[in-house]
């Protein structure tokens, strides 16, 4: 059994123990917070330390005992609602909450359960392992369940270190509870056996266990004692919770699928018979409704009235027979209906395909049929036309025009259909007209009643003529004798207006459709050059342009083309659907192509969720960062590859706190060939240890040493005309892994608030040590990083202080309200002499943190050095009476800066708008005394008779009117 690893100690172990008094008034509050659970399981399960500093278990003394029965009691009060207790509490804290009930119960530790007779078993004693394995079974079900990541606040290490321990150790409960599933459904099938009533324990039963031994074997133990369960309860809880898992387990085992209806149609009959008698028993119908639903489509019914009861059913079963006949009359039917996801019909077409294509040749009409079907529903419903449509309908023929036009005669009612219906299925005609080269189909589509009716003469009589200036060979003219008006237009006309349509075009049937008719007027064009906006890498153009049909090679060429741009402007709809047809394209001639527009597919699909989901922080699909990590692990031998993709998707990981994966699980292999895998793996390790003792910090000096060699530079001598050896710097150095502005580039692409800070106060820390610098930059987490570098001469710290400055300007895009951040621009803007726009960011970044100054500045942001800088800035600025008023900000007032300053005639600033923002007495006397202020002195909150809580209250409210003025000068 999972049970917390420190030895359990039952509570009527040892010697009686009698709850103090005062523990009972906990229950006063109805219901009584869940948490308390919680806090007392905490406290009880703290662990001890000895003399020597060793960590001991918690010792089994009354206090613990007293703790573990209260939260017993908790539980008890809620009378052992797992529905509640799942809610509020989390796996290990329940485990161990159940664990302590089986102790309390007299259920040995290691025993397993389901070697014990339960009918043998005291009544509360049954319940108890009842309640556990019930509980297993639940766990396993719900982990199973996908879960919303809920939106990380602020990174706090020492909460992220409690939820990694609870994450583990949930997981360890979980594997455990899952070994022992056959276990627990076996105890779960006994108790359906046993039908008899059973008890659980009670506030007052738990008092007797604890208070009197003696009573064990007496009242706690009789038919009498505790909360009475009915065996029909007990029943439907149990039936419900073993048909849960055995739906669960159906994905593996169809046949299971009859066991788990068998439970939850007996689940629906137990609620039907006690209703609302039922005290104990809370079972959520709508998730049992939907349960039995899902049951009778995936087993068959020998109930001929519930059977063949929804669409779902009838579709279900006409798969499993092989009646795809019927298949298709459920289709046409519900295109009316329309109460088919279009998901779900998609489902049952590639399931179609893929019987298709293991040999079933009879299939291929049925494929088309229901594609057709789908293809209508789309058209009606405003959705894009699926490239599968297209491929079918390469070939057309009178049969397939004969069903397409059935189901578009069905799919509408013309008497009751809006407007704006009749449009969409007229423009889908008139489209498939211009698409069809036969004028017999062509004929067909016109000629039919439907068509009549949708399209009006005029526009009937403007698609004739367009499609007879479409192409010299087509010549819809019935005359016998060609008139003078008959005449097609030239085929350079013909090409010209096509290519134009070429270039603008994003629909890939379309684009296909175009490409047919103009390979068809000439083949001595190469028609992807057209367009010099259209660009694909060189490393994708070579392999492109050696496809050996010229047809097929200008529509994967143009089709890439066109997904890229749409891409880079971020429509990522029309990218999605340019790719999806590229790749169905490439698929059946080329593995290159296709692992090529698989890649850019996933680097698409990252674009896509930063720019949509990401941004409100919602965290990318489990399936998505398997694709990632697929990526960067794949070894396809001769696939051409853009670095681009694998420095986003390194970004991607590193932005969504993948550490664990960087860090411990990536191939070394890739850390060696990869330069950005082996950045990311150093930024994810140095993240990871920076709570950690300074010993520990191996990887920030490897991280160190990267960047270093990143922005060094190579020397060479060169002898001049005058015979002197001059030194030549090469700014970028082929020394590192990569260059400067390919860092510069991926470290722009990072959007995590720790990885950027560390990566920030890395570049500060190169900045700040060249021995030169006057004006060190402060930053957060500083001091991991080394103090000194071998060869100072080698750093192009030049390049180095560009970076930082636009380090510092892309981090505060992202969060323009992290203090930290602000005092480098700050600090950045103090050394460059640029003194009021200084002032005006150590200003912002004191306002963020307190409210606009209405709370204290927090001492680690307005340090000493933060406030001389600003007493610097003032003085430079010649704004003297702001300087005597920040010496006041000091640990330890600097009242020589201060009297220096109040004696300067040339003030710029408005000095006696500035004097009531003065708390120091010191610095009063010396004004009074030069300046006869005898009003500034005697003011009564700053006596210095009063108490010091007064005194710090008025120094806090001057400094408040101080800075929000300071702020609204320099902002």
């Amino acid at each position: 059994l999972p049970r917390p690893r420190r030895a359990q100690r039952s509570l009527v172990a040892r010697r009686p123990l009698r709850p103090e008094p005062a523990c009972l008034t906990v229950f006063s509050a109805d219901p009584p917070p869940v948490q308390l659970i919680v806090q007392f399981l905490e406290q009880a399960s703290k662990p001890s330390v000895n003399e020597q500093n060793q960590v001991q278990p918690p010792p089994d003394n009354k206090r613990n005992r007293i703790l573990k029965l209260l939260a017993l009691k908790v539980a008890a009060h809620l009378k052992w609602d797992l529905d509640v207790l799942e809610k509020s509490l989390s796996v290990p804290v329940l485990n161990m909450l159940l664990n302590e009930l089986l102790c309390i119960s007299k259920v040995p530790p290691g025993t397993k359960h389901v070697d014990v007779d339960l009918s043998s078993l005291p009544p509360t004693t049954a319940m108890a392992i009842l309640l556990y394995n019930r509980w297993a079974i639940r766990t396993i079900v719900q982990s199973s369940f996908p879960v919303k990541q809920v939106k990380p606040g602020p990174p706090q290490l020492n909460v992220m270190n409690q939820m990694q321990q609870e994450k583990e150790l949930t997981e360890n409960i979980l594997k455990v509870l899952k070994e022992q599933a056959a276990d627990s459904i076996l105890v779960l099938e006994g108790a359906l056996k046993l039908n008899k009533d059973l008890y659980v324990h009670t506030i007052r039963t738990l008092d007797l266990l604890a208070m009197e031994p003696g009573m064990v074997n007496g009242e706690t133990e009789s038919s009498t004692a505790g909360l009475k369960i009915s065996a029909e309860e007990i029943e439907c809880q149990v039936c419900y919770d073993l048909g849960a898992i055995y739906f669960q387990q159906g994905s593996t085992n169809a046949a299971v699928h009859e066991n788990a209806k068998e439970k939850f149609f007996r689940t629906k009959e137990l609620i039907a018979k006690t209703g609302s008698s039922s005290l104990h028993c809370t079972i959520d119908e709508e998730r049992l409704a939907g349960y039995c639903q899902a049951c009778g489509v995936l087993t068959s019914s020998s109930d001929d009235s519930s059977q063949q009861a929804t669409p779902y059913s009838q579709i279900h079963s006409c798969m499993k027979s092989g009646n795809y006949q019927d298949l298709v009359k459920i289709f046409l039917e519900d295109n009316l209906a329309l109460s088919l996801p279009v998901q779900f019909r998609q489902s049952v077409l590639r399931e179609l395909f893929q019987k298709a294509q293991q040999g079933n040749d009879a299939l291929d009409e049925i494929c088309f049929k229901v594609c057709a079907c789908n293809t209508v529903c789309d058209v009606m419903q405003g959705r894009t036309i699926d490239i599968q449509f297209c491929q079918l309908f390469l070939k057309p023929s009178k049969e397939k025009i004969d069903f397409l036009l059935e189901v578009c005669s069905r799919s509408i009612n013309l008497e009751s259909a809006s407007e704006s219906l009749k449009r969409k299925m007229a423009a889908f005609l008139k489209n498939l007209c211009l698409g069809l080269e036969d004028l017999q189909l062509v004929f067909m589509i016109s000629s039919h009643e439907l068509f009549i009716k949708l399209l009006k003469d005029d526009e009937r009589k403007l698609l004739i003529d367009q499609m007879r200036k479409r192409s010299p060979r087509i010549n819809l003219c019935t005359k016998p004798v060609t008139s003078f008006y008959d005449i097609p237009a030239s085929a350079s006309v013909n090409i010209g207006q096509l290519e134009h349509q070429l270039i603008l075009s994003v629909d890939p049937w379309r684009i296909r459709q175009i490409l047919i008719e103009l390979h068809g007027m000439t083949s001595e064009r190469q028609f992807w050059t057209i367009s010099n906006k259209w660009e694909v890498p060189n490393v994708y153009g070579n392999v492109i342009l050696g496809i050996k049909d010229n047809l097929t090679r200008d529509l994967v060429y143009i089709l890439m083309a066109k997904g890229l741009h749409c891409s880079a402007i971020k429509d990522f709809v029309h990218a999605k659907q340019l790719f999806a047809a590229c790749l169905e394209l490439v698929t059946e001639f080329s593995p290159k192509l296709r692992q090529v527009m698989l890649n850019e597919m996933l680097l698409l699909d990252i674009y896509t969720h930063e720019a949509g989901a990401g941004v409100s922080g919602e965290r990318p699909p489990s399936d998505l960062i398997s694709r990632v990590r697929g990526y960067l692990e794949m070894r396809v031998p001769d696939i051409p590859l853009r670095q681009v993709i694998a420095e986003e998707c390194v970004a991607f990981l590193l932005n969504w706190r993948e550490n664990e994966y960087l860090t411990m699980q990536v191939p070394l292999p890739l850390v060696q060939t990869n330069p950005y895998v082996k950045l990311g793996q150093l930024l994810a390790a140095t993240c990871k240890e920076l709570p950690g003792p300074k010993e520990s910090r191996r990887t920030a000096k490897d991280l160190w040493e990267v960047v270093v060699q990143i922005c060094s530079v190579s020397n060479q001598h060169k002898r001049g005309n005058d015979g002197r050896v001059s030194l030549i710097k090469h700014r970028e150095s082929t020394l590192g892994i990569m260059y400067r502005s390919e860092l510069l580039s991926f470290i722009k692409k990072l959007r995590e608030p720790l990885v950027l800070t560390t990566i920030l106060s890395l570049f500060v820390k190169l900045h700040n040590v060249r021995e030169d610098i006057v004006n060190d930059i402060a930053a957060e987490h500083i001091s991991i990083w080394p103090s000194s570098i071998p060869n100072l001469q080698s750093v192009d710290f030049e390049a180095v202080a560009v970076t930082v400055k636009e380090l510092v300007s892309y981090a505060l895009t992202i969060n323009s309200n992290n203090h930290f951040w602000l005092i480098i621009q700050a600090d950045i803007y103090f050394a460059t002499n640029q003194y009021s726009a200084a002032l005006h960011y150590y200003l912002q970044a004191g306002a963020v943190c307190s409210d606009f100054f209405n709370k204290m500045v927090p001492p680690d942001v307005y340090t000493d050095q933060v406030i001389k800088r600003m007493i610097k800035c003032c003085s430079l600025l010649n704004c003297h009476t702001q300087v005597a008023i920040l010496c006041q900000f000091l640990r330890e007032v600097d009242y020589k800066t201060a009297f220096k300053a109040l004696q300067e005639q040339n003030s710029h600033d408005a000095m006696d708008s500035y004097y009531d923002y003065i708390w120091d007495v010191t610095i009063l006397e010396y004004l009074t005394c030069i300046l006869s202020l005898i009003k500034a002195i005697g003011q009564t909150e700053l006596n210095a008779s009063n108490p010091e809580e007064v005194l710090q209250l008025a120094a806090q409210r001057r400094k408040k009117k101080f800075l929000q003025a300071m702020a609204k000068l320099y902002f």
